[in-house]
């Protein structure tokens, strides 16, 4: 069964370029038309390759012209909303584009899709805010955002589930993508320590969870297949066994490249996520990451050596 139109807005970021390499390449799923809609803000190419294909077409604009992303939204049997304005910095620089992107988008979406189309929503576990000391957050966890980012991320969620879409909270994504960031946690960890040899950290006690862009990619699609059982749902999606501090983090990191790491006990951290996360619910559905953190360690490591030159403009910020 063909899943016919697929539109994934912002599917040319971090996270988008490489899902819609894998719905090219190598997906078991069956569809008929995979657009993407970007306005290339970063003036990223993730996609020439694809071109050939006659399923693959790309459309330049912004999700914030509304009668464009309308006519689209339309004609499309699954949507994957993945423009948004990313990371607290980015959203209190421009709250009003925030705002714009990372609600109002949804708002058009869910009042334009046909009532049979398939949503499949990206929130971030950063919604979490501050947890609880040792106690997992699970999706039943009262949602604490703590930026305007996470807020604006949560208000959408919401807006999801009403409609009956599926929400992701994603753990703090990692890896190499034909879009890179390096202002990931562990994209940039990874970077001071290739780079620089150390690195200081603040507040090295606070906690996050982690999951490789493949493996976020890969449960978008077995949402997509799996769409009855997971509809009107919020899932978590991350490593259960990578629940780590940051010093953990950096210790991780030292085990393959040579790293000095210093405390700063005085500096405070502006973002201050703080929490354990079980991914309990989404395993239960037969689902398991296939890329660790210390895949990940050394993807980035091997990726830096041949993008250093330019490695400075891989930022979202």
């Amino acid at each position: 069964m063909s899943e016919g139109t697929i539109l994934i807005t912002g599917g040319a970021g971090y996270i988008g370029s490489v899902l819609v390499d894998k719905l090219l390449t190598n997906s078991s799923l069956k569809f008929d038309k995979l657009i993407v809609l970007d306005n290339l803000l970063h003036n990223q190419t993730p996609f020439l390759n694809h071109f050939i294909n006659e399923k693959f077409e790309f459309v330049r604009g912004d999700v914030n012209d509304s009668s464009l992303l309308r006519r689209y939204v339309e004609a499309a049997d699954v949507i994957i909303p993945l423009a948004a304005i990313v990371g607290f910095p980015a959203c209190d620089a421009q709250p009003d584009l925030a705002a714009k992107t990372n609600v109002a988008q949804i708002e058009t979406i869910l009042k334009y899709k046909k009532y049979s189309t398939k949503i499949i929503y990206p929130n971030t576990n950063s919604g979490y805010g501050i947890g609880a000391k040792d106690e997992y957050c699970t999706e039943e966890t009262p949602l604490n955002p703590i930026s305007l980012y996470g807020q604006t991320k949560c208000d959408s969620e919401k807006l999801i589930l009403k409609k009956g879409g599926v929400a992701l909270r994603l753990a703090t994504v990692f890896g190499v993508s034909p879009r890179m960031r390096l202002d990931l946690l562990v994209n940039d960890f990874t970077y001071k320590a290739f780079s620089d040899k150390y690195i200081v950290l603040f507040e090295e006690y606070f906690r996050r969870n982690y999951i490789h862009v493949r493996d976020v990619a890969n449960v978008f699609i077995k949402a997509i297949q799996d769409y009855k059982v997971m509809a009107g749902e919020v899932y978590n999606v991350g490593l259960s066994n990578a629940n780590l501090t940051k010093m953990e983090l950096a210790q991780m990191i030292s085990e393959f490249v040579p790293l000095s790491i210093k405390s700063d006990t005085l500096a405070s951290d502006p973002d201050k996520r703080d929490y354990l996360v079980s991914n309990a619910k989404l395993e239960s559905l037969g689902w398991e990451p296939q890329y660790t953190l210390e895949d990940g360690i050394k993807e980035l490591l091997a990726a830096y050596r041949m993008l250093e030159p330019s490695l400075k403009v891989y930022s979202n910020s």
